[in-house]
């Protein structure tokens, strides 16, 4: 099938998410599709109204059958209606907004043909690889717009004109205002993914910028795992009687994700960590710390033990990120250390244990966290490191999730026989990360710039 060309749409009005006279109960201007209501065990994509050549797409990225949320918005979708999905981690989010979008591009051809805006750069990359996945077949280009990456590079992948852009907020605003001829004029349909988080992230003022330049006369989903005061707000100024479709109303993990917590002295948390380690040797990791320092540290650590550990963290570059997630995804690295960067909308499918060694802040970020296992039907784990300094923190977890998380056990003189081997570890890693501060201070004296290129390599492998 030839790819698809350009046309052109007229000229858009201004919006704003502050545009008052749109302040309608969020109850009456959605419809509302509950979960009892729908099943999806009986249906097929085909069923749903996907045309063949998406439906063979997706039989080649072995999707079977569709997910629930992808059951009740592909309907609604192309009936050519807006949605606001509430779907929890994991759900299938990403085919429930591309089908449609892609089925719509088939039977309108044209190019800057749909905006999708997400909060983090790796969800970027993760959503084009999956519209191109999807998308082979009928020849659809992508553009990957997000910060930390030269803005040259991106403004010619603009002007080739592609069908979708995906996009973080800030860095999309730079090229509207930075970019000669490039504008949203042609856009038909937003999607805004991780809608709560996009506005959490302070991206507010730049979702208002691009309303204000896009056609009114576009379809709009928005997707979001929360409906917080934030995302009312944003519904109510950029959507038009829109269809609410719900997956979960309360915040929960799934059923096939086995939770365990582990009540430890504090100065024991990397002796433990080693213990979980060993103990499910085999398996593929994700570790969650709270800082960049504590990711980088505990990935030094862990490679001087002689596990395959590799950082992912905001300080490392685009390029660096990038790479770790690839080296983790081809199973090259069993154990991702990561900071909440990774914690949304990550789709790893070999992910068997996640481990919070530092507890999150906000409970939330728990159920997202531990979305990163157990995903599409499969079974996961999840262990939290709970401390004498986290107990608080811990129960607030416990309430959201409406269940009391049971023990992990753990032979405690076998974990203290890992004492001496983990201090010598600790030890070697202090003074690595010393040589690469010091380093990195040199390159900037030399350079004038900040070198990072040691920070984030895996020297020490």
């Amino acid at each position: 099938m030839t790819e698809v060309e350009i046309q052109n749409t007229k000229e858009p009005e201004p919006e704003s998410i502050d545009d008052e006279n749109k302040t309608l109960d969020i109850e009456k201007t959605t419809e509302e599709l509950s979960t009892e209501e729908i099943s999806n065990e009986n249906f097929t994509f085909e069923s749903l109204g996907v045309v063949k050549e998406l439906c063979d797409a997706c039989a080649q990225l072995k999707w079977t059958k569709p997910s629930q949320i992808q059951v009740k918005a592909i309907p609604v979708a192309l009936q050519g209606k807006d949605i606001i999905g509430l779907a929890e981690t994991g759900s299938g989010k990403t085919g429930a907004f591309a089908l449609p979008i892609l089925q719509a591009l088939l039977e309108n051809p044209q190019r800057i043909f749909a905006l999708v805006l997400t909060p983090t750069r790796e969800l970027a990359y993760q959503i084009s690889e999956q519209f191109e996945a999807l998308g082979a077949g009928i020849g659809v280009k992508c553009a990957v717009i997000v910060g930390g990456m030269e803005m040259m590079s991106q403004s010619i992948a603009l002007a080739k004109k592609p069908h979708i852009i995906i996009a973080t907020p800030g860095r999309l605003v730079d090229h509207l205002e930075n970019t000669k001829g490039f504008s949203l004029k042609t856009i038909r349909y937003l999607v805004m993914d991780e809608a709560d988080r996009i506005l959490n992230m302070d991206f507010e003022e730049d979702v208002d910028k691009m309303l204000k330049v896009i056609p009114k006369d576009r379809v709009t989903y928005l997707y979001s795992a929360t409906m917080t005061k934030k995302v009312q707000k944003l519904q109510r100024a950029s959507l038009k009687d829109p269809m609410r479709v719900e997956v979960s109303g309360k915040y929960q993990t799934v059923e096939q994700l086995k939770q365990y917590y582990i009540f430890l002295p504090s100065k024991f948390k990397d002796v433990y960590l080693v213990y979980i380690l060993n103990e499910l040797a085999g398996n593929s990791f994700i570790i969650f710390c709270s800082t960049c320092a504590n990711t980088q540290r505990l990935s030094i650590m862990l490679r001087n033990l002689g596990f395959t550990a590799i950082p992912l963290h905001g300080q490392m570059s685009q390029t660096k990120r990038l790479g770790s997630l690839n080296k983790f995804k081809s199973k090259t690295r069993s154990v991702l250390i990561a900071t909440d960067v990774a914690s949304r909308g990550l789709d790893i499918p070999h992910v068997d244990v996640v481990i919070n060694f530092d507890i999150p802040t906000h409970s939330k970020d728990y159920i997202h966290r531990v979305g990163r296992t157990a995903r599409a039907g499969r079974s996961g784990k999840s262990i939290t490191l709970v401390t004498q300094y986290d107990v608080e923190l811990y129960q607030r977890i416990e309430n959201l999730i409406g269940k009391k998380i049971p023990m992990y056990q753990v032979a405690e003189n076998e974990v203290m026989t890992l004492q001496e081997r983990v201090a010598e570890a600790q030890r070697m890693a202090k003074i690595e990360l010393k040589e690469q501060n010091d380093r990195k201070k040199g390159g900037k004296r030399k350079n004038g710039d900040s070198d990072d290129e040691k920070l984030d390599t895996e020297e020490s492998v």
